[in-house]
């Protein structure tokens, strides 16, 4: 049985005309000899009637704040709506359909409610249906607890959904369907030249979406990868191939070429505060570089671009955080430095592992605009800039420029 699981977003289900274009694909699915099984999101964005931040705000329009625990059961409901008005248009095309919410598809999680991790996917009752010609229509971003509670798997989760269904099912590939043409090189509302690209590795892709590209949730990536299913990135709108997201490629050369891009994708991502926290006696005992970044662990603050010296570390936080941060330090006394109204800029490739003098050219290519670099990281497939907000355009246009990403 060649199963395809074809995910759709909340712009995709929007209205009736785009789900007619729904229907389209999965008849073109079936009409190509698979057995879809289609992932749904809830109906379009906050201020339509049945969107998860619409369902939200009724919840808590009361006047007390909804708990966790039920504020999971009306966020589900967005999905099952979706579900039901789409396997009616696709009923109406004659077309045998079973709505199914998360737990009925047999997606079983903890009960971390709002952000619930995924234990195991029983997937027997969506062979039933496939088996019967059925084809399940299935809420995305939720599941159920192993004692039936509902439950929400975090913004985004409706990729997870389909990713984990994909990997139980031993699917052919996972489509996600969205209202962009696939993955970019850039942010298009930032680099005019970005280019869609026709395929990028699992990790690439990751770690586009760690880094700030809103292309597709990381824990489906991750789902993906660890399954070796091919992600498939397209627009409902479009006949477009999109891009293709897996870990084998045969034009693959092991001694690099001039003419190879080394560089994938720029990404980028706001909202950060740089933190130097120094060491000079006025905490006394507790600096220790294991007391410290432990301490603010414990407040369930993540830090990134660690960069360890003997007088001074430097860090990042996002800026929702500075307030418990300051709370933390000031508690034992340390002396610190904030910079607010920063921007992480990160380059993406396979291809720049050991190859020297990238660092250099990303250097040369902010220096062009005078754009200060505060602080850098970096990993075998990434470099990151730490930069003034104010400059994140100039940046990324100057960095897809340098590397040549948006020529043929």
């Amino acid at each position: 049985m060649k199963i395809l699981v074809q995910k759709f977003g909340g712009t995709s289900v929007a209205n009736q005309e785009r789900r007619e274009m729904v229907a389209d694909k999965v008849e073109k699915a079936v009409q190509q000899g698979f057995h879809p099984v289609v992932v749904v999101s809830a109906i379009g964005r906050s201020g339509d009637p049945y969107a998860t931040d619409t369902l939200i705000n009724l919840a808590n329009s009361a006047g007390s704040k909804t708990n966790p625990r039920e504020l999971d059961m009306i966020m589900s409901c967005g999905e099952v709506i979706s579900c039901v008005v789409l396997a009616n248009t696709l009923k109406k095309r004659g077309h045998n359909c079973a709505v199914m919410t998360g737990g009925q598809a047999g997606i079983i999680t903890d009960e971390n409610f709002g952000d619930a991790e995924v234990l195991r996917v029983e997937p027997q009752t969506i062979y039933d249906f496939l088996e019967a010609g059925i084809i399940p229509v299935i809420a995305g971003f939720q599941g159920k607890s192993e004692k039936g509670e509902i439950t929400t798997l975090g913004r985004g989760g409706s990729d997870v959904t389909g990713a984990i269904i994909g990997e139980a099912l031993n699917a052919d590939a996972v489509e996600i369907y969205t209202d962009v043409e696939g993955v970019m090189t850039a942010d298009p509302r930032i680099v005019p030249d970005a280019m869609v690209m026709k395929k990028i590795f699992y990790n690439e892709v990751f770690q586009m979406a760690e880094y700030g590209a809103k292309v597709i949730h990381p824990r489906a990536v991750e789902i993906a990868m660890r399954s070796s299913i091919p992600l498939l990135i397209k627009n409902t709108m479009s006949d477009s191939e999109g891009t293709l997201i897996t870990n084998y490629d045969k034009t693959r050369k092991y001694r690099q070429d001039k003419k190879d891009k080394i560089i994938t994708a720029i990404a980028q991502i706001g909202s950060r505060t740089q933190v130097k926290v120094f060491f000079d006696g006025s905490a006394g005992e507790f600096e220790k570089d294991s007391y410290l970044f432990e301490l603010i662990a414990s407040e369930g603050i993540s830090v990134d671009m660690i960069n360890v010296n003997p007088e001074v570390k430097f860090f990042i936080i996002e800026d929702y955080n500075i307030e418990k941060l300051q709370k933390v330090l000031a508690s034992k006394h340390f002396q610190y430095e904030l910079l607010s109204n920063c921007t992480k800029v990160t380059i993406i490739g396979n291809k720049m592992r050991g190859v020297p003098g990238v660092m250099a050219k990303t250097i040369r290519a902010l220096s062009k605009f005078n754009i200060e670099i505060l602080q850098t990281s970096d990993s075998h497939t990434t470099i990151s800039c730490l930069i003034y907000t104010e400059f994140t355009n100039a940046a990324v246009n100057a960095l897809h420029q340098e590397f040549e990403l948006g020529k043929a």
